[in-house]
């Protein structure tokens, strides 16, 4: 992996782990109010610089890019309110290392096994540290409740994974495209459901959760541009373990922040997830 690469998903981890945070803290409201907000609040703030790169580059999406920017959408729809419904009854140092566990070893072995990709061994030996490392956080019967919603989450995220890395790279679709046009997309699938039954909610979860929502719409789009930006640098197979280094800003987040228990022996799991990032790296 070239270290501009492994330079922008560590920046995206940090990135990634601070918007689960704040997802976290919001869990105790309506779940798809809050998705729908960050989705507009993310449109909207990101917008002039979408517009910009659509004035300097003149490339427009294509009925084929959007096509795919919709298929990307549906599968970031679903890991964003099955995410949230986890954050609702499980820790956030729990749910997040399963979810994140789950996707990229699902990931990896669909890229190896479909888009003929071949990572080295040390590439081998660090997905599986990082798998190890992600499931031996989810142990103790305190957390066995997190393991559906985390392992359901997990699914979506190797799904998304590997369409998004096959949209920017096989397709060519600009990075910031797929990222932008998901948010409008999202915004645009929630809205008639939120309008239609959740109306009055929407000024109560506004005015409760304000900053996280617009902390969360900087951050969700920032983190997840880095890595769309380093699958055009590195396969899916490298990136997707490696940006898992967030594991270990999410436990530690989890048990100084919102005072989660286990924390010694989470964060002795993660030490074996860091293991695994660093032999990814080096592969």
């Amino acid at each position: 992996m070239s270290p501009w690469a492994l330079a922008l998903i560590l920046v995206a981890a940090v990135a990634h782990a601070s918007w689960n945070l704040l997802s976290k803290k919001a869990s105790q409201a309506d779940g798809v109010v809050f998705i729908w907000l960050v989705a507009v609040a993310a449109t909207v703030v990101w917008s002039p610089v979408f517009a910009g790169f659509l004035l300097v580059t003149g490339d427009g999406p294509t009925w084929l890019d959007l096509a795919m920017i919709g298929g990307s959408t549906a599968l970031h729809l679903g890991y964003f309110v099955l995410l949230q419904r986890g954050y609702g009854t499980g820790d956030l140092s729990v749910v997040y290392p399963v979810a994140r566990g789950t996707g990229p070893m699902l990931a990896s072995l669909v890229a190896v096994l479909f888009l003929d990709e071949h990572p080295s061994p040390a590439g081998v030996a660090g997905i599986v540290l990082v798998g190890t490392g992600v499931f031996l956080m989810s142990g103790g019967r305190g957390d066995l409740r997190a393991l559906g919603p985390g392992l359901l989450v997990g699914v979506f995220i190797a799904a998304y994974t590997v369409w998004d890395s096959r949209v920017v790279s096989a397709f060519a679709v600009a990075p910031i495209m797929l990222n932008y046009l998901g948010e409008v997309g999202r915004a645009l699938a929630l809205t008639p459901f939120v309008l239609g039954t959740r109306r009055e909610l929407v000024a109560v979860v506004w005015r409760e959760h304000r900053f996280r929502v617009l902390g969360a719409a900087v951050l969700i789009f920032v983190s997840y541009l880095l890595v769309l930006i380093a699958f055009t640098m590195a396969p899916v197979s490298v990136v997707a373990p490696a940006r898992e280094i967030s594991v270990l800003i999410a436990v530690v987040l989890g048990g100084r922040l919102l005072a989660e228990g286990d924390l010694l022996r989470r964060l002795l799991a993660a030490g074996v997830i860091l293991g695994g990032v660093v032999a990814i790296a080096l592969s």
